[in-house]
């Protein structure tokens, strides 16, 4: 342990000492990325021994936030199954096809492992309270990662959160209040009340270390591929913290010697109902102007702002990716279509993956020769009433 550095802005590259809360950084307003002494930790974590570690993203925890083991907050995250989709590929037009499905973390979902980071390193750090706006799945990772801590959890959800999503809250023991809006609006109260009331705010990318228990999802793909990663990368996109965390972690196993320049073409998927993303890309905008009447039954895509946009965007570009979007109709009927070909209930977002897929065949943007890895982000379960 105890390889981080500093924080690093991802604006202007100004660091800023590790050893206290942060939330974006103060003269840039942007997220903040946790830096390494990447050197050191390849010496103390080989690729080679990884096998013989924990099956959790905490195998790598020599580039994990957490300084000291004591204060790491886990309930099993990570190493999720990487499943062949042999079957269904052949049948679309793209054999070497993959599932990453990260619907059997602890919590039900990828929300799993960006909040064992953080709250790990908030218990580290001090915080004696944390406030989160979710649309769903991260409300209820919030909730089980702060009771496993010991920490008070505040959540703010939109008041047609997935039924699922709120009683695992509730449960869980959190402080749940339920708003007549979206995620943003639920985001703006947790911004008006967290300095009267003590809060840390874990909103996503709004602090250091949720990107970083998520960026382990490119250090398991890079493992379970024997070091050699797909060519294409299909995500589904609210906040795109996974996405951008993915990005990262590829730079650092590069640095780390432990794989080459070659990087998936990351395509990130949105609802067209709320496409922000999709919007700015197709523009050529270096920046996603909010969506306005954002509409999605899949409740984790319905972000109209994301903080990370410029990060994402940046990724997919240099990725050679793209940016699409499938409407509620065509991921609805993907979910079926994947579960019942793969044997995994998804997510109404994960499925969009699918849908995606679909249309990038259908528009030549996908070789038969490609390997293509389709991410669910969570089990299908949580959203039952959509049925």
């Amino acid at each position: 342990m105890g390889f981080l550095v500093d924080l690093i802005c991802t604006r202007t590259g100004k660091a800023y000492p590790k050893d206290q809360l942060w939330n974006l950084s103060p003269e840039a307003n942007a997220p903040l990325f946790a830096r390494y002494d990447l050197d050191a930790a390849a010496k103390a974590m080989r690729r080679e021994k990884l096998a013989g570690r924990p099956p959790t993203m905490w195998r790598y925890a020599e580039v994990l936030p957490v300084e000291d083991a004591q204060f790491q907050v886990s309930l099993g995250e990570g190493f999720t199954p990487l499943l062949q989709a042999a079957s269904l590929g052949r049948k679309i037009g793209v054999p070497h096809l993959y599932i990453k499905d990260e619907g059997l973390n602890p919590t039900g979902s990828f929300k799993a492992r960006g909040m064992s980071a953080a709250i790990s390193r908030a218990a580290e750090l001090g915080a004696s309270a944390i406030a989160i706006p979710s649309a769903g799945n991260a409300g209820g990772a919030t909730a089980a990662y702060a009771a496993r801590a010991g920490l008070p959890a505040h959540i703010f959800m939109p008041k047609d959160v997935p039924r699922a999503n709120y009683i695992e809250c509730k449960v869980l023991g959190a402080h749940v209040e339920l708003v007549d809006g979206l995620i943003s609006d639920c985001g703006k109260i947790v911004a008006s009340r967290k300095e009267t009331e003590g809060w840390f705010d874990i909103s996503t990318l709004k602090e250091p270390y949720r990107v970083e228990g998520k960026k382990t999802m490119g250090y398991e793909l890079a493992e379970q591929f024997d070091w050699k990663l797909p060519d294409v990368a299909i995500y589904p996109t609210g906040g795109g913290t996974g996405l951008i965390g993915m990005w990262k972690a590829f730079d650092e196993m590069e640095r780390m010697g432990w794989i080459g320049p070659e990087r998936p073409r990351m395509i990130s998927v949105q609802a067209a109902g709320c496409a922000p993303i999709v919007r700015a890309y197709r523009a050529g905008e270096a920046q996603a102007e909010p969506w306005r009447d954002a509409e999605t039954v899949a409740a984790g895509l319905r972000v109209p702002a994301a903080v990370g946009d410029f990060l994402m965007l940046k990724a997919i570009r240099e990725s050679g990716g793209c940016a699409l979007s499938v409407t509620d109709e065509e991921l609805m009927a993907a979910t079926s279509q994947l579960a019942a070909a793969v044997g995994s209930f998804p997510a109404p977002e994960g499925a969009a993956t699918l849908a995606a897929l679909e249309k990038l065949i259908a528009r030549n943007l996908i070789d038969e020769r490609d390997r293509v890895v389709l991410f669910n982000t969570g089990t299908g379960l949580k959203y039952i009433e959509l049925f």
